[in-house]
């Protein structure tokens, strides 16, 4: 009930809510009192260093953030409650804001040379979408690839082999990478075809997943659109159309 009610917060109130957090976190770089609770905080969890603790809109309280991971702490680090914090008022989850900005900031640092981009020559719209190339539901969206295109939306393909380095997908992924038009062996992948492919440094794949786990990623497809918001696996391409239309409206 609570994650239902959560979804009805208004545009203005969010926005509101990201200032706030924007503003606690400029703040809190000359913080005296933060930098003894990233001190004390960061000794007490192996895990997280300084960086990863911050203010948070509740006094005495430190936000601890490490990719998709969200606790809150007391500033002598006894205390800690691992979950979201949500301001009634607001009606706002300020951690899924939190993770939405964190969100757009990994797949920013992306470019499209980082990526296999399938995008129309003027597109309107751009997502991720972290993808396997075993994944039946990935199939099934890249399958549809250009009726996504037909509606204005570039596909930044992020590859991301659930089960890691050990296996098929891997390989498979790392071939795809390595391929001299990557596109086209992604295609022929997804379909279980052969396709040409060469000796190459396929580092890139270490990064796409690497960079799917610190989002929290626990299946794929998963599409994140450009303002950071995720959307967990597969839509149609009217639905992903509408969805993008109202976002802009916003």
């Amino acid at each position: 009930m609570m994650n239902r009610y959560f979804r009805t917060f208004s545009r203005p109130l969010v926005t509101a809510s990201l200032l706030l957090l924007a503003t606690l976190a400029a703040a809190s770089d000359a913080d005296p009192e933060l930098a003894a609770a990233r001190a004390r905080i960061s000794t007490m969890i192996d895990f997280i260093g300084p960086e990863n603790v911050s203010g948070s809109p509740v006094k005495g309280w430190y936000t601890i953030q490490k990719g998709a991971f969200f606790a809150y702490a007391t500033g002598d680090g006894r205390y800690v409650i691992q979950g979201d914090l949500f301001d009634l008022e607001a009606k706002a989850n300020l951690s899924e804001l939190r993770r939405t900005e964190m969100r757009r900031g990994l797949v920013n640092s992306l470019g499209d040379e980082d990526v296999i981009l399938f995008s129309p020559i003027d597109p309107k719209y751009s997502v991720t979408v972290f993808t396997d190339v075993d994944c039946t539901y990935c199939r099934k969206l890249h399958a549809e690839i250009g009726d996504y295109m037909s509606r204005g939306i570039a596909v930044r393909y992020v590859l991301y082999p659930r089960n890691g380095p050990a296996s098929r997908a891997w390989g498979t992924s790392e071939d795809v990478l390595c391929a001299s038009d990557r596109g086209v062996a992604l295609t022929a992948a997804k379909l279980g075809q052969d396709f040409e492919s060469a000796k190459c440094d396929s580092s890139l794949l270490s990064r796409h997943y690497i960079l799917g786990q610190d989002i929290g990623l626990n299946g794929t497809p998963a599409i994140i659109l450009e303002d950071g918001t995720f959307i967990g696996g597969y839509v149609t391409p009217a639905m992903l159309s509408a969805r993008l239309v109202a976002a802009t409206k916003r």
